[in-house]
Order: C-alpha cells, then structure tokens, then sequence
C-alpha cells in the first residue's frame, strides 16, 4: 500500500513540476518577445526624434524635445539632457505617485535616450533628410507614431511626460488626457525662448497633429459601427446580415417609454464597407425603421477554431 501510494505521489510530483516547468518557459518566451517589441519600438522613437526632430530643433511634446531647447544653454546633448531628464522624472515619480510605472517604463525611459546618444556618436552634425523643417515634421509625427502605438499596444510607454501627466492628476486632479495635452504645448512654446516664430508654429503644429495621427495608429484600423435597429421587418434585416453579409447580430427585447410596448431590437458590430451596404438595406427595405449608430474603437472575442 505505500509502496502504491508513493508511486501516486511521484506520478503527481512529476506532473506538477512537467506543468510548471512547461508553464515557465511559456512565461519566460512572452516576456522575451514582448521585451523585443518593446526594444525595437523604442528604436523607432529614437529614429524619429534624431533624424526628423532635432535636426529642425522642433520641440515636440515629449521630453526630447524639451531637451532639444535646452540645449540652447546647456552645454550637453539632447541625449544626455534626456536621460538626466527621464532619471530624474522616474524618481520623482517613485516618490509622489508610487510604484506605478513598472519596469516597462523604467526599461524605455532610459534605453531612447541611449538609442539618441548612439545616433549621435554614429552620425553627428546631422542636417536632417528632406531639407524642410515641415516635411521632416511629417515624418516626424508619422514614424513616431508607429513607435508609441507599438508602445501602448505591449503596456508600456516613452517615460518622460507619462510622469508629468500622472503627478498632475494625482495632485491637481487634471484628466490624463488634459494633462498630456498641456505639458505637450508647454513643451512646444517653450521654443519661443531658444527659437525663432517659424519652429515655435511647427513645434505647436507638431504636437498637435501628433495627437490625431497617433490616435489613427491606436484606434483607426480597429474602428468599428454599433447599429441598434428598431423595424418592422427585423427577420429580412436580421437573414441580411447572417446570410448576405456573413456577419453576426444579437437580438434585444426593448419596451417602449411612452406605450410600454415590446419590441425586438437587432444589434449588429460592422466595419466601414459593411456599415455601408447595411445601411442601403435597411433603407430600402424600412424608410422607416429606427437606427441608431455609435463607433466602437475596439472589439475583442475568441473566434472559434
């Protein structure tokens, strides 16, 4: 009997560690993937701040580009500026908000400032790609924002201001996203100090088309339609988008305020092109059914195998 049962013993032992074993190399393999992403979209940040930015001396919302004014009368580079920035910024932030930022965080506050000093070493006095300050602020806006939404997408973020916004939020209880945009602009007007009108209206420019082009990378290419249909021909509505469309739909019963009648409401998730063809169909099949449409920024679901 103990012999049987220390065999049970092993047998489970054995299992365990095999799953745990298994389960920590599955952790270790996401973590080095996600750190890889993380590296690589940092190096893409880099790219645009040294290549686009600071050959124009634009201060776009960001600290590289407070540093790029300051280094108008500090005798440091814009990486050095930087870091010394972002370190300083990290624990400030340790000290009056807390352990909220994460390794991630910490990781890419410190490795874009050396990215920028590694550009710097390999290629100094560099004038920039395109000749135009307003060209090279496209480019600018468009390559960082691959960085940044690669950033958000694995949790993490450029450091820097993401310290500002979370100590004015906590203290002076300013919405994240208001806070994100007044540190940007303060950052852009700085120019007026070290620049001429030209770079402080493109650097202004800059940190707002920023927001726009970086909110299309995040949320454009998952932009979905909700629409909620109240007809009196729900079943050809409902067959049209199952059989026709190939798209799904659920089916609400609702009850009117004002009769306290009940009613079946289908509700379908569609893209752009699908939104479209729906709405066609629906006009031609019931002028005057009641639709209402939201826009829906993302849509998550386990398809099945």
């Amino acid at each position: 009997m103990y012999w049987q049962n220390q065999q049970k013993y092993d047998i489970i032992s054995k299992n365990f560690v095999s799953f745990w074993g298994m389960n920590m190399k599955c952790k270790l393999r996401c973590y080095i993937q996600d750190m890889a992403v993380i590296t690589f979209a940092t190096f893409i940040v880099a790219v645009a701040v040294y290549f686009f930015m600071m050959p124009n001396n634009l201060a776009i919302a960001s600290i590289a580009g407070l540093a790029v004014v300051l280094q108008k009368f500090i005798p440091l580079s814009v990486a050095t500026i930087s870091l010394i920035f972002n370190v300083g910024l990290l624990i400030i932030g340790f000290i009056f908000v807390g352990r909220e930022f994460g390794g991630k965080t910490v990781y890419t506050s410190v490795i874009l400032p050396i990215f920028v000093g590694i550009f710097e070493k390999l290629f100094p006095k560099y004038n920039g790609l395109t000749g135009d300050p307003f060209l090279d602020m496209i480019c600018y806006i468009f390559i960082v924002s691959i960085g940044l939404s690669l950033l958000f997408n694995h949790n993490a973020s450029s450091g820097g201001l993401d310290i500002i916004v979370k100590i004015l939020n906590k203290y002076l209880h300013i919405d994240k996203g208001k806070a994100m945009s007044i540190a940007g602009m303060l950052v852009s007007l700085s120019a007026v100090f070290a620049y001429d009108t030209k770079t402080v209206v493109l650097s202004v420019l800059g940190t707002y088309l920023n927001g726009i082009i970086l909110d299309y990378f995040l949320f454009g290419t998952n932009i979905k339609k909700k629409v909620c249909i109240l007809s009196r021909k729900n079943e050809e509505i409902k067959k049209y988008i199952l059989k026709n469309m190939h798209s799904g739909a659920t089916l609400y019963k609702v009850i009117g305020a004002y009769n306290n009648e009940e009613h079946e409401e289908v509700v379908a998730i569609v893209n752009k092109r699908e939104y479209g063809v729906l709405m066609q169909f629906i006009r031609r099949t019931d002028p005057d059914a009641f639709v209402t449409v939201s826009t829906i920024n993302e849509v998550m679901y386990k398809p099945k195998c």
